[in-house]
């Protein structure tokens, strides 16, 4: 029993080790996006480059914020991302638990189709997606960028697994007091289901955040770019500042980073309790 448990430390050690070298690793490049953006484009382009910049220069951003609408891209970067996450995590939680709780008629068929278009990648149908959101005249809106994606499948197969783990007898005991269906779902439903909702939460906004080729498909206007399709376009434009370039997408980036960090508990758990079901 002994040798079996020093074996066990012995391999946690070392996957915690492995583990430790590839996060260092994966977070290296971050690391180094940060600290550039705090160089000249001399300094970047210096060789052999230092590794902290010896001076912290502050031109970058002030030149971010001033010269270009930074803050208008943030601005609608967060309304967007923040407005299609929590309609579509409400929407998904209410799919889910008439897929996980509701008998209707198709049910099996209907869930089977939704999972089925899960493998259809979006590019297949942003064309036709496009026609559509040009004939509402909605192009260079906030609402074409939100409303499309906001019936997302992968969150219903997601919250469904979480809905079907909570036991039958806490909806009936409700449904005996007198609670309706609705009441069921808000008060009874959505609180146990919290983790998956929380991980789904975080899920859709790193999504979104990071919806690129949509965003610059709806984005007439540099006012109405978001904040990923702005830095974007300082890449593309013919300007020797690299420092300005790191910044703008340093700038892009930190938001995701936060995000994740304020929410990481809820996320490992929503995995956990995702994977495993009573």
């Amino acid at each position: 029993m002994l040798k079996k448990i020093k074996k066990m430390e012995k391999f946690d050690l070392i996957s915690n080790i492995i583990v430790f070298i590839l996060a260092i690793f994966f977070i290296l490049p971050l690391l180094w996006l940060i600290t550039n953006s705090f160089k000249t484009s001399t300094d970047i382009y210096k060789m052999p480059p230092d590794i902290l910049p010896k001076n912290f220069y502050l031109g970058n951003f002030t030149e971010l914020f001033q010269n270009q609408p930074a803050f208008r891209w943030a601005f609608n970067s967060f309304l967007v991302s923040i407005g299609t996450t929590v309609l579509s995590v409400v929407i998904s939680a209410c799919a889910a638990y008439a897929f996980a709780k509701l008998r209707f008629r198709g049910k099996n068929i209907i869930f089977a189709l939704f999972v089925g278009s899960m493998m259809v990648p979006k590019e297949t149908f942003i064309v036709p997606l496009f026609k559509i959101v040009v004939a509402l005249d909605w192009v260079d809106t906030y609402q074409s960028m939100i409303i499309p994606n906001l019936a997302l499948c992968f969150g219903v197969f997601m919250l469904k697994s979480f809905f079907e783990s909570i036991p039958d007898s806490i909806r009936e005991s409700a449904k005996l007091d007198g609670a309706g269906e609705f009441k069921i779902f808000w008060q009874l439903m959505l609180p146990i289901a919290k983790p998956g909702i929380g991980a789904l939460f975080i899920l859709n906004f790193v999504t979104f955040w990071n919806d690129y080729l949509w965003q610059l498909l709806m984005a007439r206007t540099k006012e109405m770019s978001t904040l990923t399709v702005g830095v974007a376009g300082l890449m593309q434009e013919i300007n020797p500042n690299i420092g300005l370039k790191v910044a703008g997408a340093a700038v892009a980036a930190l938001p995701m980073i936060i995000v994740f960090i304020l929410f990481q508990g809820y996320f490992a758990k929503g995995i956990a309790a995702g994977a495993v079901k009573e």
